[in-house]
């Protein structure tokens, strides 16, 4: 790393974090009409983690105005190679593949000056990591960074029960329409409610030895998925919250203990006197601490907007 990046994190971490939703839909699948993804065999539901990442770096990039060091690599509606070329310029050289292979014959630094440029400047390089396809062709093994920060796929607790409804507009596209329907049907896929969980990982090795992630920089991500859901609201997704994050901290970089065993000690089961879960409220959530391997520590956060 160079001398100019902040001091990485010297502990691994695991973490858990429970949200739901009410009345919308998490994250449509588009090859099934843009239906709520769910598993077919257990009618669990499912959310992936591609879509929570989403609006982890919206969340950053909207609270820093996408300014170093906080900016965002892979943003809506913009080419990457935009950025690719931004790294490559300081280093004095443009996107052309041959060239940056000539360069890096002549400069044995080359791919880590990049890397350096990259993760310096961009939060999510330095937390998710990136394949930056224009370095890739250009032969930099910088192309291709593994990020420290890994979320699997969300699954619900309990079945959600998928439900197409149905809505009117009473306007038409055009004026033929207007005067043909006067108004036309459509329909959202919603669930009427879900709570869900997502179990993280933090890999503290990656982080020194690639891409420099902080403590500021997890101190951004925990602030980060406690409040993704505030500024992501839109008709499908109107009642989303984070409830609870649960992050548990390694007393070294190579941890104390297996992250299942960690995650086992959580458990979220819906009240035995109700049938049908519509909110929060009729879910137990408990920690067995017990169950929890020494020296590793637990820390529960609620409150977002902080």
């Amino acid at each position: 790393m160079s001398e100019e990046t902040r001091t990485p994190i010297s502990n691994r971490y695991d973490f858990s974090v429970l949200y739901d939703v009410e009345n919308g839909n998490p994250n449509g699948d588009p090859d099934s009409g843009n239906m709520p993804r769910v598993d077919p065999e257990t009618g669990l539901g499912l959310v992936t983690d591609v879509c929570l990442k989403r609006k982890i770096r919206n969340y950053v990039q909207m609270i820093n105005d996408d300014k170093a060091p906080w900016r965002i690599y892979i943003k809506e509606q913009v080419p990457l190679n935009r950025m690719d070329a931004e790294a490559l310029k300081s280093v004095g050289l443009g996107t052309d593949s041959a060239a940056i292979k000539k360069a890096k014959k002549d400069n044995a630094q080359l791919d880590q000056q990049v890397l350096d440029y990259m993760c310096s400047n961009f939060f999510d390089i330095r937390t998710f990591g990136a394949v930056m396809t224009t370095f890739v062709k250009g032969g930099l093994s910088s192309g291709q960074v593994r990020g420290p920060v890994q979320l699997g796929f969300s699954k619900s607790i309990d079945p959600i029960t998928p439900q197409d409804v149905t809505i009117t507009r009473v306007s038409a596209t055009t004026e033929a329409d207007q005067q043909e329907k006067g108004s036309t049907m459509g329909n959202k896929s919603i669930i009427p409610y879900g709570l869900y969980r997502v179990d993280g990982f933090v890999n503290a090795k990656l982080a020194q030895k690639t891409t420099g992630f902080s403590e500021e920089d997890l101190a951004m991500l925990w602030q980060s998925i406690l409040n993704m859901f505030e500024f992501d609201r839109s008709a499908a997704r109107g009642k989303m919250a984070v409830r609870k994050l649960y992050v548990f901290k390694h007393s070294n970089d190579l941890g104390d203990a297996p992250s299942y065993k960690l995650f086992d000690s959580i458990h979220v089961a819906h009240k035995p006197e109700v049938e049908t879960p519509r909110s929060f409220t009729d879910y137990d959530v408990s920690v067995d601490s017990a169950a929890i391997p020494q020296p590793v520590e637990l820390t529960e956060m609620v409150d977002g907007l902080q």
